[in-house]
Parts: C-alpha cells; sequence; structure tokens
C-alpha cells in the first residue's frame, strides 16, 4: 500500500464537561502535545490528527459517526485523560465502524511524590479513566488495540504505528 501518508488517524481524549474549562484547556493542552508527538514520529506512517475532548455522550456518538464517514480517517487513537465516565462511550462505540487503538497513558511520565495533591489528582486520572474505558470496551466485546506505556517511549510509538499499519489494511479491505 503506498501513499500511506494520506490517511489519518484521530486523536480523541475523554474527559468530564465537571472539571471546568480550566481544566478541560489543560486536558486539552496535554492532548494536542500528545496527537503532536505522534503526528511527529517516524514509526507512525499516517497524519495523527487531534480531534475533541469528549465530555459528554452525545459528544461522543457525534465523533463516531464522523469517522465512520470521514474517507481519510482509517481509526481512532483513544486517550481517556482524566477520569471518564465510560458509559458515556457506549452508543458512540456501538455505531463506530472503524478500528480503535486504546491508549493507555498518562501525560505526565512521574508523579510528584514531594507536591502531589487533589489538584494535581484531578488533572492527572487517566490511570482510572483508562482502566474503566478498557472495561466498557471489554463489556461490550470491542475489538481494539490496547497499548500501554509513556507516550513518549518508542515502544509505544512503535506499537501504535504496528496498530496504524494494520488498520490501513484493515481500509483497504473495506474500499
Amino acid at each position: 500500500m503506498a501513499g500511506l501518508e494520506e490517511f489519518e488517524v484521530w486523536f480523541v481524549t475523554g474527559s468530564q464537561h465537571l472539571y471546568g474549562d480550566r481544566v478541560l484547556q489543560q486536558v486539552a493542552d496535554h492532548s494536542i502535545k500528545i496527537a503532536a508527538a505522534l503526528d511527529d514520529a517516524p514509526q507512525i506512517p499516517v497524519k495523527v490528527v487531534f480531534k475533541t475532548i469528549l465530555t459528554r455522550p452525545q459528544e461522543v456518538t457525534e465523533l463516531c459517526v464522523e469517522a465512520n464517514s470521514a474517507g481519510k480517517c482509517i481509526g481512532l487513537i483513544c486517550w481517556m485523560h482524566t477520569f471518564s465516565p465510560a458509559k458515556m462511550w457506549i452508543n458512540g462505540l456501538k455505531k463506530l465502524n472503524k478500528p480503535i487503538v486504546h491508549l493507555h497513558t498518562q501525560f505526565n511520565r512521574d508523579l510528584p511524590w514531594d507536591s502531589i495533591d487533589m489538584d494535581y489528582m484531578n488533572l492527572h486520572q487517566s490511570a482510572h479513566g483508562g482502566r474503566e474505558f478498557g472495561f466498557i470496551g471489554s463489556r461490550m466485546k470491542i475489538k481494539r488495540k490496547v497499548v500501554v506505556g509513556h507516550w513518549m517511549d518508542d515502544d509505544v510509538k512503535n506499537d501504535v504505528g504496528i496498530w496504524i499499519r494494520a488498520a490501513c489494511g484493515w481500509h483497504e479491505m473495506q474500499t
């Protein structure tokens, strides 16, 4: 398959609207940085497009329907930045007909043990949100790839790149 650079994967982030605008802006900043790092990685053969922060069930459903009809989109990279009620993903995931990779990572590599507080925890609950997203995917029997590790690690980028090549193959089979 020549021309993989014409395709894209959408980087979508789960959070909650209850956190408020200040926190959601930080969630967006973190998501944009991760998506840009993946897009710049030589292991990633397609464009990684940061799409949005999803905080409500209707947003998830609308994004999944949009992805289904987007010709260049070959799949979704799903990351749960903060605690994110997985039940809001159920309807969208039922409708989604493109591959997904669940990126189970957190923004910061290390915990600041000497200064950790509730504000930090509210902004960095990807471990909890990611487990919940994994649980709902398993309960729904959703076929997906799960990549675990820090997003800056080459092993993670390699695994995402392998999944992307498989998603490109799936896309070719569909067309």
